[in-house]
């Protein structure tokens, strides 16, 4: 597992803003790069100047410090710059995440070395829109949701795919995830969960209302478009991010990006089986890992 020629030279690290210990650790690799003798950046995930040279391709790889939230930020800043990730936990689940905080003085070393395989994730391409004007565009990491905003009433989700309609959801909402999704949102829906290396759309209905109640794997490739119909106010989230407002017949495009978000590992395939039965039970947002 070997790419010789990728060995980093230029290494931005990010540590969750609310972490302290995130930013205490940042500051240490940091130094440990340095001495190796590594041009680093290092700061907050938020932090415009770290952004932005992030995004201008300035550094080989990103070190993201906290949680499976930072991986995702760090996905939409990262992925259309075709900058790989390596993700440091520091938070309390770290699915996606691929050392442990005590860890990075045995791993990163490898690292330089170019001893670590990538990989590919799937992203896909949101777009909001309104009669024939886009309202917005995102990059989409985990999943993009259609939803009830604050009143507790179901609204009706027309869907296509391919161009074709599919059915109309009566539902809480319309969860469309990539693979990487498949193991959040939508697997508390209900979904089945996708191997990452799949480049599949995952249609997942939350809480349907006499309607259509089976989650559906797309075919590679397919497209889907849902209109939403409320007399009350509904939403469109991605990965978690503040919602946008959707007004009645307003629609949202899903497609796969061009764009893929790439994950440093240094562990083999097989790491996503293990973390699976790791994890299942022992969801420590409730306290319950031991």
């Amino acid at each position: 597992m070997s790419n010789t020629d990728l060995i980093p030279t230029r290494i931005a690290i990010a540590a969750h803003p609310q972490i302290n210990e995130a930013i205490r650790e940042a500051v240490e690799i940091a130094a440990f790069l340095e001495e190796r003798g590594i041009h680093t950046i290092h700061g907050l995930l938020y932090d415009d100047e770290l952004r932005n040279r992030v995004i201008d391709r300035e550094f080989d790889l990103l070190i993201a410090l906290g949680g499976d939230g930072t991986m995702l930020r760090a996905g939409h800043i990262c992925g259309p710059s075709e900058i790989p990730i390596l993700g440091i936990n520091l938070g309390r689940f770290g699915f996606l995440m691929e050392i442990r905080q005590e860890q990075w003085r045995k791993m990163l070393p490898r690292l330089l070395e170019g001893d670590y395989r990538l990989e590919r994730r799937m992203m896909l391409r949101a777009e909001q829109w309104r009669a024939n004007d886009c309202l917005g565009s995102w990059h989409v990491v985990n999943e993009a949701v259609v939803s009830r905003g604050e009143m507790l009433r179901p609204v009706h989700v027309d869907t296509y795919v391919d161009g074709r309609y599919l059915t109309t959801y009566v539902s809480d909402g319309v969860i469309m995830a990539t693979p990487t999704g498949s193991t959040a949102y939508a697997l508390a829906a209900g979904g089945p969960i996708l191997p990452p290396e799949l480049r599949n759309i995952l249609l997942v209905p939350v809480a349907p209302h006499l309607s259509l109640d089976r989650a559906i794997v797309l075919a590679e490739g397919s497209s889907v478009r849902v209109s939403v119909h409320s007399d009350y106010p509904a939403v469109l989230s991605v990965d978690g991010q503040t919602p946008s407002e959707l007004a009645d017949d307003d629609r949202v495009e899903i497609r796969a990006s061009q764009h893929t978000v790439q994950f440093i590992r240094f562990q083999d395939p097989g790491y996503f089986y293990r973390n699976l039965t790791k994890h299942m039970n022992q969801n420590p947002s409730i306290g319950n890992h031991r």
